[in-house]
């Protein structure tokens, strides 16, 4: 388990690990998520623009609006 100090600032330098994990490099920004019961969740952070494309090339199929609706009908029945 990583840990650090915070400083009279409220500032902390986060553990080497941590920032592996996160994948993160000078300049890029970090969101605390607070949680029930206390505890918060660190995440990356990524402007819209980094999102383009995510999606591309995941699928050629298209949905109708009926399939659509069909797919929403089968999962609000269950079946």
């Amino acid at each position: 388990m990583q840990e650090s100090t915070v400083t009279t600032k409220g500032q902390t330098t986060l553990p080497k690990d941590v920032r592996a994990a996160l994948q993160l490099h000078p300049g890029d920004r970090v969101r605390y998520m607070i949680l029930d019961g206390g505890e918060v969740r660190l995440v990356r952070s990524r402007p819209v623009m980094q999102l383009a494309g995510l999606l591309k090339d995941r699928t050629n199929k298209r949905a109708s609006l009926e399939d659509m609706d069909e797919a929403i009908a089968k999962g609000a029945s269950g079946k």
